[in-house]
């Protein structure tokens, strides 16, 4: 289906999406945020595609932030409006196929808790991130104070979100904010190679896996390994754990059809 403020390429598995309003920084406004969540859902059931990738267009921004103009007039219940119903922050985090972050510029407001809510965040190494928030007198609103804390801890995130600091790749790279960093000029080479690699692999056992990860971040101890041990007696009612066992017994690749 055709986008305004979107692009969409697929290729060996991956969909790259890219936010593309490049005149606000891929600032994400209300069209971008309904047209993530209806890219997710067209995605969903596209058995090609197994990884996401989501990036911003040109080579300055992912996402620098929500688009301040659309909010700057809004009453508090005309806020709480917009707040309602499906928000693509917990789509992305929801998802079931894995979803990779390509943060190729500045990542901060909304753009952070979008790249927050994906599973992998692989950043170049002149992207800057933060949670400015405080420098406006309102606080995150995607998620930035529940998930950041889950990524770097406490003290980290209330150091960004209590600051406003904007912090350089290497530096979120150090406290965990993202997960690899490339040179510019290698990122979307890089973050594609990876993403077809994770594309090889089994569609239901990266489901299980992404499940079964997530988990440990919301349940105790206990109940997380419960629930890890019956998706993983799950995937021996797929045939790609037949196809994986019998491929790897033969010493040859693996054929997964995602069954």
């Amino acid at each position: 289906m055709p986008y305004e403020t979107l692009r969409i390429d697929t290729e060996a598995g991956v969909a790259l999406i890219t936010i593309d309003r490049q005149e606000k920084r891929n600032a994400l406004n209300s069209i971008v945020r309904a047209e993530l969540v209806a890219a997710l859902d067209a995605l969903r059931d596209d058995d090609a595609v197994r990884v996401l990738v989501i990036t911003g267009a040109g080579d300055k921004a992912f996402v620098a932030g929500a688009d301040i103009g659309e909010f700057a007039d809004r009453t508090p219940l005309e806020q709480r409006a917009t707040m309602t119903g499906r928000r693509v922050f917990d789509e992305v985090a929801a998802y079931s196929k894995p979803v990779l972050a390509m943060i190729n510029g500045f990542c901060l407001g909304g753009g952070c808790e979008l790249a927050l809510a994906c599973d992998v965040r692989i950043a170049a190494d002149t992207a800057k991130l933060g949670q400015p928030e405080i420098n406006l007198g309102i606080i995150p609103g995607g998620g930035g104070t529940q998930r950041l804390p889950r990524v770097v801890g406490v003290g980290q995130a209330m150091r960004l979100v209590l600051s406003g600091e904007i912090i350089d790749a290497a530096e979120a790279h150090r406290i965990g904010l993202v997960d690899v960093v490339h040179p510019a000029a290698e990122l979307r080479e890089k973050t594609l190679e990876f993403a077809r690699k994770m594309a090889e692999k089994s569609p239901v056992a990266l489901r299980m896996a992404k499940s079964a990860v997530r988990a440990a971040g919301e349940m105790p101890m206990a109940a997380g390994l419960a629930y890890e041990t019956e998706l993983f007696v799950t995937c021996f009612a797929s045939d790609d754990k037949r196809e994986g066992v019998a491929a790897f017994l033969e010493k040859r690749p693996a054929m997964f059809t995602g069954k």
